[in-house]
């Protein structure tokens, strides 16, 4: 009887209609919480977005709760529940306390979407089973990084220390050219107007660190989306197949006890 009282309210608390409701009130409080950094809306307005602000949040511990309540203990095994868990905690940190920073984070609730839109939730599934791929192109870059660096220091930290004068100003300028900013007339035209060929050496880093990298990053990411699809179809048809053989079972024990009764109908006309 309590186990059917827990199925029934976890199935109300997971109505379309009130993740729907949920949903909707999660992108209300992000409007507000934009609105409150307006100093003008909010000399204006700021008693009602804190009074709006409460109420939503008291609808998300009252939700949070009352998941804790049917799913019990599994509701702490489910990261997606322990991500919706961890955001609303925090917003109840005192404003006068000495955490009081973490109040900023409030705006973590708004990242409760990604746990509320199943699509939003397949996305980022599949960039945390993309991470092992990520990280070790991540360690392939820094290794690049760190040659180009060392050859950078040595050719060109004499004239132009202020980019490439350490390891670290020459990865940081190295950083900069990657991301295509600012990087031929704010650092490699100066350069060439002393090392006319110096064009040599960042136009292979741009083509390996930008471009091929990148095409790296976005294969891996795409790798592990289409995996997760793939994943999730061959869940969906070996669940068809199960209701299928389950169907054909009970055809087949329905056929089966037709028959039987037939059987013992034509036994009985025979007997008379």
């Amino acid at each position: 009887m309590h186990s059917n009282w827990r199925q029934n309210l976890t199935r109300f608390i997971e109505q379309p209609k009130i993740e729907r409701f949920i949903v909707g009130l999660i992108v209300i409080n992000a409007i507000t919480l934009g609105m409150e950094t307006s100093a003008s809306i909010t000399a204006q307005f700021g008693g009602m977005l804190k009074i709006l602000d409460g109420i939503i949040l008291s609808i998300f511990v009252v939700e949070i709760a009352l998941r804790i309540t049917g799913k019990g203990l599994s509701f702490f095994r489910d990261p997606w529940s322990l991500f919706d868990f961890t955001v609303v905690a925090i917003a109840l940190v005192p404003a006068g306390s000495d955490y009081a920073v973490l109040r900023a984070l409030r705006v973590l609730r708004v990242l409760r979407l990604l746990s509320m839109v199943p699509q939003m939730r397949k996305v980022v599934s599949a960039l945390l089973s993309a991470i092992p791929g990520l990280s070790s192109i991540f360690l392939v870059l820094i290794l690049i990084f760190y040659v180009f660096a060392v050859m950078a220091t040595n050719m060109f930290a004499a004239t132009h220390g202020e980019w490439f004068g350490t390891i670290g100003r020459s990865m940081y300028s190295l950083f900069q050219i990657m991301t295509l900013e600012s990087w031929s007339m704010g650092i490699v035209r100066p350069i060439m107007e002393t090392y006319p060929y110096a064009w040599i050496f960042f136009i292979p880093f741009i083509l390996v660190a930008t471009f091929t990298m990148l095409n790296l990053f976005i294969a891996v990411i795409v790798n592990a989306m289409q995996s997760q699809t793939e994943h999730e179809t061959e869940a969906t048809i070996a669940a068809v197949d199960r209701a299928s053989e389950r169907v054909d079972n009970h055809l087949h024990n329905d056929i089966s006890r037709i028959e039987n009764e037939l059987r013992r109908i034509r036994e009985l006309l025979e007997k008379k």
